[in-house]
């Protein structure tokens, strides 16, 4: 397979992708026709969930100006995969702009298009074809599918698919939905923290995968104690780090740059979990989120937590608890100012979940003229 575009460039096609096709089309040429079409034909195959199968030769055509890029694919009894040249004489040919490719495959919600499209179907004159489906069909089905409904698929059926515990062992999806859906659709930056895999190197990435393709438009990272770097694809980086040194993290921000989400999922100890707040909720963009899951361990000792103490804030649980106060500080007499009080627009708690929303907490208290202190009138303090 050629040579795709590096992760600069792979996030200026996306944020082209919401913009006109004059402008995806400009975008095309400076990062070079054949390095995005390589691109696309990699994030395709990844969406369009293959399964192995009998064998079946399709070519994918993108046109671009006069020109068309060809990709051979094959199905068999692994899957499928590229082959080294275009197919001699394939079961199918699917051919569509590479222009409207980018859009259908990047752009936002609504924007995906089929105005282009062609597909041509091999053995239609053997009268056989038309009493049973052709094998080809399902293959050509699931390209196109990938390319028409990026956004049709459900957290919950991706869990499952990739082998993510965030259902199953939990019930994180329906949450998740509830607070990402709207930003499902917008160019994003997501770093997880935690890879998975319980410290084996060969193990983990399957959180990654499911943002990866929850989130069309997304560059996806990672950071885990352990290297697992081998586990960097398309639109998906993972880093080496520990989630509760500052240096780290910092370096994590200067490779990423500013993220618009961060997932909590490392090791669950508090005093972990408060290091990494305070190193990446001030980078975090406003009008992002910052998630924390499995907070059970607020309780856990072996965790750092405290058994039968609920709003110690060098825990968990008690830390948020803290950043409820935040949301009112601009009410409250006495109370010695917290970092993050100018930035916290919403805590939401869940069965061992929460969201942190980043937003501008400065709009002024109460009117002056309101007392603060208490009274005494008639004996009744007011």
């Amino acid at each position: 397979m050629q040579t795709t575009v590096d992760r600069a460039g792979l996030g200026r096609l996306i944020s082209a992708a919401g913009g006109s096709a004059d402008g995806i089309t400009a975008v095309i040429d400076d990062l070079g026709a054949d390095a995005v079409a390589a691109t696309v034909v990699g994030e395709l195959l990844h969406r369009a969930d293959v399964p192995a199968g009998p064998d079946v030769a399709v070519q994918v055509g993108l046109r671009h100006g006069d020109a068309t890029i060809r990709y051979g694919l094959q199905v068999g009894s692994t899957g499928i995969a590229h082959l080294p040249e275009p197919v001699g004489t394939p079961d199918a040919t699917l051919t569509q702009d590479l222009t409207e490719v980018v859009r259908s495959l990047f752009g936002p919600r609504g924007a995906q298009s089929s105005a282009s499209r062609m597909v041509h179907w091999g053995h239609l004159e053997d009268p056989s074809a038309f009493d049973r489906p052709l094998p080809a069909y399902d293959v050509v089905r699931r390209l196109v599918d990938a390319l028409d409904r990026p956004y049709d698929i459900g957290l919950a059926e991706l869990c499952v698919r990739y082998g993510s515990d965030k259902w199953g062992h939990h019930t994180y999806p329906r949450r998740y939905e509830q607070h990402f859906g709207p930003l499902r659709d917008q160019p994003l930056t997501i770093l997880e923290i935690g890879v998975g895999g319980f410290g084996d190197q060969h193990r983990g990435g399957a959180s990654l995968e499911v943002w990866r393709r929850y989130f069309p438009r997304a560059l996806v990272y990672g950071l885990d104690i352990v290297d697992k770097s081998h586990l960097t694809d398309q639109r998906v980086t993972v880093l080496q780090g520990d989630q509760s040194s500052p240096a780290d993290l910092a370096r994590v921000v200067e490779v990423m740059g500013r993220p618009d989400i961060v997932i909590d999922d490392g090791s669950h100890v508090s005093a972990h979990l408060l290091a990494s707040f305070a190193s990446l909720f001030p980078v975090l963009r406003h009008g992002g989120l910052y998630v924390m899951e499995d907070l059970q361990t607020s309780y856990w000792p072996t965790f750092g937590g405290r058994a039968g103490t609920y709003d110690d804030p060098a825990t968990s649980l008690g830390f948020l608890k803290t950043l409820v106060d935040g949301l009112h500080h601009e009410e409250i007499v006495g109370r010695t100012p917290a970092f993050t009080d100018p930035d916290i627009g919403g805590v939401h708690f869940y069965h061992n979940l929460a969201f942190v929303e980043k937003e501008r907490n400065l709009d002024g208290g109460a009117p002056s003229w309101i007392p603060r202190g208490v009274r005494q009138r008639a004996g009744v303090p007011d």
